[in-house]
């Protein structure tokens, strides 16, 4: 099959769902199919080049609506592509509204994969009400197939009467890459990762600092990396400051992709303590954790959470609750061999579920259906 998929952005853009459609672009080439993609050129890279058999075309863009880049050369850009079938993503209206119009011209069926509800914060709030009411109903419609991540999201009330077209398939996780390469060196480091801006502060990171001071508290020397970049860096570094962290948290900015598996082979604990469950989608970032052989704690928000609990690959908490929080992290720090023990359940659950040629497989299923 000739597919075109229209994410926001595309690697070397840092992102979950950059990188969840990275995995599935991949993996699709690899089951044999011609795979290309457009988005938005963010960061300035090559207008156009084939990545690991991947054609991808990246458009300029005018600016950026929240968190979706405005790119007005996209549906005259889908209308010259050939293709059998295009896949959008949302939470990311600009880019998904026109490639459902540019399908329906072209009369080709779209798939739409459902991260997560559209939320607004401040000014935004009115806007995204407006879309919900408006511009996603008419996309959920145009769209043949919706794939959701997670069980829950099926329950979107956004969602409600498309259950005939809502299938979940989750993201993936690249085994090759993260994989896991010994044991940390000195049984105290907890990792954290996401993109320090406005639009990730429902990661949880104010809850993790806070549960941290009680942490030190009850086991002494503790260290936490904090990995990623963005314009609330310094906002996060001032609270630290304020808690007492200086020494106990080390912010390394933006991580390189080539070192993300080397960070969390560095740790002994991953922590993703999400506190939005409008706006957490899968939580990708606590997946390649477990690639790595690392015991997770997570909310119960996070889509992987419940897989996370029924295998023991880690400890799930309720969102919001850092006394909580602190508990658990306490408990894993201390308890030596089930730390180990749930490491080894995590790899485990990843390599029978979640690699990427098995989420392409049940994607080329879907797409199968509709192409016929």
């Amino acid at each position: 099959m000739r597919i075109l998929q229209t994410p926001p952005r595309y690697p070397p853009a840092v992102g979950g769902v950059e990188n969840a459609v990275a995995g599935l672009t991949r993996g699709l080439v690899g089951l044999g199919h011609e795979v290309a993609v457009l988005c938005a050129n963010e960061p300035v890279s090559a207008k156009e080049e084939v990545l690991e058999g991947v054609r991808v075309r990246r458009l300029p863009y005018v600016g950026k609506v929240a968190n979706t880049n405005v790119t007005p050369g996209l549906p005259i850009a889908i209308l010259r592509e050939e293709f059998d079938l295009l896949h959008t993503h949302l939470p990311t209206p600009w880019s998904a509204d026109w490639s459902a119009i540019a399908a329906a011209a072209k009369r080709k069926p779209l798939v739409l994969t459902y991260y997560n509800d559209i939320v607004g914060e401040g000014p935004f709030e009115g806007i995204a009400r407006l879309y919900n009411r408006t511009g996603l109903r008419l996309l959920l419609r145009l769209a043949k197939k919706i794939t959701v991540i997670q069980p829950e999201y099926q329950n979107s009330p956004h969602l409600r009467g498309l259950e005939e077209k809502v299938e979940v398939i989750p993201v993936g996780v690249d085994l090759a890459r993260f994989r896991p390469e010994g044991a940390a060196s000195d049984g105290r480091t907890l990792f954290f990762l996401s993109l320090l801006d406005r639009h990730h502060r429902y990661k949880g990171l104010e809850d993790l600092l806070s549960a941290l001071v009680a942490v030190k508290e009850e086991v002494g020397d503790v260290k936490l990396l904090v990995g990623g970049g963005g314009e609330l860096l310094d906002h996060y570094r001032r609270a630290s400051a304020r808690l007492g962290l200086e020494e106990a948290v080390q912010f390394l900015g933006f991580v390189p992709e080539e070192m993300v598996a080397k960070y969390y082979n560095r740790c002994d604990i991953f922590i993703l303590p999400s506190t939005s469950r409008a706006q957490e989608g899968f939580g990708m970032v606590a997946l390649e954790a477990m690639a790595c052989g690392r015991p997770v704690i997570c909310t119960g928000i996070v889509g992987v959470a419940e897989e996370v609990e029924r295998v023991g690959a880690g400890l799930v908490v309720e969102a919001g609750k850092p006394e909580v929080l602190a508990e658990a992290i306490a408990r894993l720090l201390q308890s030596g061999p089930e730390a180990q023990r749930m490491g080894a359940a995590g790899r485990r659950l990843v390599e029978e579920r979640y690699g990427w040629r098995k989420v392409a497989e049940r994607f080329e299923g879907l797409y199968e259906g509709l192409v016929g």
